[in-house]
């Protein structure tokens, strides 16, 4: 599913195993993952029943340098993530939309930049999903 401001797609694999992929997609799309952040405990101490949880941040710096050296409003969305929840035995992947931030960049480049943004993380999805499936 691509919503406006939501990228989700479900992974018919268990969490692990999805982990582990995205990771590597994420690489092999010339992306470097920066951390892995644990959410569940944060949940769990909150008195949410929850299974696995987990946000994978990742990006390229010099993108990211070129974009908040004229936007430094953008830090705050950067770097880029996919959260990964797993649901009974299935995981979904979901991440937000990076052409959402449309309005605060103002120069084609960066417009240009947050698009392609948009296309690797439907391409990393894409590849998680057809390595789930061999």
């Amino acid at each position: 599913v691509y919503a406006n401001e939501l990228m989700m797609v479900k992974i018919y694999q268990d969490f692990p195993e999805t982990m582990s992929s995205l990771q590597a997609v994420i690489k092999k799309h010339g992306y470097q993952v920066s951390r892995v952040q644990r959410v569940d405990i944060g949940l769990e101490a909150m008195g949410y029943k929850t299974d696995r949880y987990r946000i994978v941040f990742f990006g390229k710096l010099d993108e990211i340098n070129a974009i908040t050296s004229k936007y430094p409003n953008m830090f705050a969305y950067l770097p880029l993530s996919i959260a990964l929840i797993a649901e009974n035995g299935t995981t979904n992947l979901a991440s937000v939309n990076p052409e959402i931030y449309f309005e605060d960049v103002k120069d084609l480049q960066s417009k240009a930049l947050l698009t392609n943004w948009y296309k690797d993380i439907a391409l990393i999805f894409e590849d998680v999903i057809k390595e789930s499936s061999e």
